[in-house]
């Protein structure tokens, strides 16, 4: 043992077992205080470490609980006197001349070896957190510009509240390599903790800042604004914000509703998997058939359908001015060159209630003897392909369905998708929805300048660079269905993209969700069925491609259980419901039970933070974010008491819908 560990010594093993050791402290040691060479240590902190000498290594111990015991015969407790001893739980091994920490003990120290207090640098080495920074490269491995830049390895996220003056730290590559979760009751302090650890990533001083970085916060309390101002005013970190308000408005974020993938069209009309599912499809196919170039392959498509569903009416037991109502309805949404109120009114047309020329039709339509017609032998429907369509033509393409289905004999197929219907014409009035109803003028099916757009990117000589590393889409202003939609849809779209990507993994995107109890619950919630299957997949695959979720959630008991298994970093805040504390224990089987017990009573701004990027959990002050985001407490004592008239801190919209209870027949104002 070297000079200096014998002048760190704080006691002596005097038990050992396979879990277990208890340390007796040196007599004479007041409240567990010990003035070593190079300061003065409280070495009975709960979850703090001791190290152990063993051979050429240290045994690196948990304290995990303390006492004391009167040496006196009698009397009021001697405090100088007592004996005074620690529980301390074996975790891992550290060699005393360098060399990387260890979990697992594999050599047990002896009786009476001497116990010593941990050093900064023991510290750095536990946590495998030195150096902070390395120098930095160029692209795939080249030279490097300029010569002399840095890139950072770890990243401070607090101050200890175990390790006196020791600022806790992550490994990087660990931490946002992987899946993470922030989690906490409201109030606890999670925006805080996402905001600070993202300003002090791009708070880097010299060069090379993390500008290939992107982070797309789904930020639906209009948080995180706020918050990362100033990281765009310096001019080094790009912030882009995009506000979701529902409307069709020029500066506001839109989702084309071709964008939207088949999963997502039967959420968004809650289409039943059994009847209204193949009747949706079947309607996408046809608007985008409908809706395409007129090329001779798709014309005859169109004519078949078009005929199919005319020859059905005309079969039908309606009476003849019916039937020609609806046929000329058809042919005002739906109608092409050979088939349209042109070529075959006159056939329809209804004199003194009778259809005179009914044969006619047939025979145009159908073909008389297997000659002629436009009907299509072995007709495969369309696919879907988003290309660009009206979305009114969807309704008229979700009838056009229907008559096709009644045309081949399903009599009650129109009874069976009413409820379809009805929210589809529902969603055409809706202005909250105004933000998908996208106008086809001018418009492609190419996602690329949208995803770009999303992902902070922009064109310089001809390359795509990097102009944003945070973009904000903030959804304070929508409902949750709309806010559940709107995730699935942009997680999706980013996920494919990434996944076809090539090379793959070299353009990394973290998914900040902020409430993600509200889209990715464990249980399904009433609007969109199966909104969380698409994190539930990122969270299984997403790494391969470079797509990571980082989860902030109140509620950790009501989060899909996939999503949150496949997290590999945890930074937990004060958690008091029995659910939530539950599903921590199952996330955390190797944390003791007594830092779990602590969660309850953590102050704001604390939080434990456990996973790979830290090679033991540990509990700290979380760094303070500035400025902080939208999320302040409001202060209730000075917003109450107040002069007479004062002007009151809130102002209503001109149509403050939004405010009134649906179910409500009276306004609450």
């Amino acid at each position: 043992m070297t000079t200096d560990d014998r002048r760190r010594a704080i006691g002596s093993v005097v038990a050992v077992a396979a879990d277990r050791f208890v340390i007796e402290m040196h007599g004479g040691t007041d409240s567990f205080t010990v003035v070593g060479f190079d300061d003065v240590h409280y070495v009975a902190r709960l979850g703090s470490f001791v190290m152990i000498p063993a051979q050429a290594e240290y045994v690196v111990a948990e304290i995990v609980g303390l006492r004391e015991r009167d040496a006196g015969a009698g009397g009021e407790m001697d405090k100088a006197g007592s004996a005074k001893f620690l529980d301390v739980v074996p975790v891992g091994m550290l060699p005393v001349e360098g060399g990387r920490f260890r979990f697992g003990v594999s050599i047990f120290p002896s009786l009476y070896a001497d116990a010593l207090y941990a050093l900064d640098k023991e510290l750095d080495r536990i946590f495998d957190t030195s150096p902070a920074s390395e120098r930095s490269s160029g692209p795939d491995g080249g030279n490097c510009v300029p010569a002399e830049a840095t890139r950072l390895r770890i990243l401070e996220i607090g101050q200890s509240v175990v390790f006196e003056d020791y600022r806790v730290k992550v490994r990087i590559d660990e931490f946002f390599g992987g899946h993470a979760a922030v989690l906490g009751n409201t109030g606890s302090g999670k925006s805080c903790t996402v905001a600070s650890i993202l300003q002090e990533l791009f708070d880097k001083p010299d060069e090379h800042h993390a500008r290939g970085a992107t982070f797309v916060a789904l930020d639906v309390n209009g948080e995180y604004h706020q918050a990362f101002g100033r990281l765009a005013a310096a001019g080094v970190i790009g912030v882009d914000r995009l506000v979701l308000d529902g409307t069709a408005a020029a500066d506001r974020f839109r989702i084309p509703h071709w964008f939207l993938d088949l999963s997502e069209w039967e959420l968004l009309l809650q289409a039943s998997e059994r009847t209204q599912v193949p009747i949706l499809r079947m309607a996408l196919g046809l608007a985008t058939l409908f809706g395409g170039a007129a090329d001779q392959q798709l014309n005859g498509i169109r004519n078949h359908i078009l005929a199919k569903c005319i020859t059905q009416i005309l079969s039908d037991e309606s009476p003849p001015g019916a039937k020609e109502t609806r046929i000329l309805g058809i042919l005002q949404r739906f109608r092409t060159a050979e088939i349209n109120s042109g070529t075959i009114g006159a056939m329809v047309h209804t004199h003194f209630g009778k259809m005179d020329h009914i044969e006619d039709a047939f025979e145009y339509l159908v073909g008389a003897d297997g000659d002629g017609g436009f009907v299509i032998e072995k007709f495969k429907l369309p696919d879907y392909s988003n290309s660009p369509f009206e979305f009114s033509t969807l309704g008229d393409a979700i009838d056009l369905a229907l008559l096709y289905e009644e045309a081949h004999g399903n009599r009650q197929i129109r009874d069976h998708c009413s409820q379809m219907v009805t929210r589809f014409k529902a969603l055409l009035e809706r202005e909250d929805y105004a933000f998908m109803r996208h106008p086809t003028a001018g418009a492609t099916g190419d996602t690329g300048p949208f995803l770009a757009r999303l992902l902070g990117l922009g064109v310089q000589n001809g390359c795509h660079v990097k102009n944003s590393q945070v973009v904000i889409i903030d959804m304070n202003a929508v409902e949750d269905e709309v806010v559940e939609l709107v995730s699935a849809v942009v997680a999706r779209m980013v996920f494919r993209l990434l996944r076809r990507a090539e090379p793959r993994s070299r353009f990394p995107v973290h998914l900040l969700l902020e409430e993600a109890h509200r889209y990715i619950s464990s249980t399904p919630s009433r609007y969109a069925l199966d909104a969380g299957r698409v994190f539930e997949r990122i969270a299984k695959e997403g790494r391969k491609y470079g797509l990571f979720l980082l989860v902030a959630s109140q509620r950790p008991s009501e989060l899909s259980k996939t999503v949150l298994s496949q997290c590999s970093n945890f930074v937990v805040h004060r958690i008091q419901n029995p659910d939530d504390l539950s599903q921590i224990r199952q996330m955390s089987p190797s944390i003791s039970d007594g830092v779990l017990r602590r969660l309850p009573t953590l102050p704001k701004q604390h939080a434990l933070v456990f996973g790979n990027s830290v090679n033991l959990p540990t509990t700290f002050k979380v760094r303070s974010a500035d400025p902080l985001p939208a999320s302040d407490d409001a202060k209730i004592v000075d917003l109450w008491f107040h002069e007479a008239g004062r002007k009151a801190g809130i102002t209503f919209s001109a149509a403050p819908a939004d405010l009134i209870d649906e179910e409500e027949d009276d306004p609450p104002f």
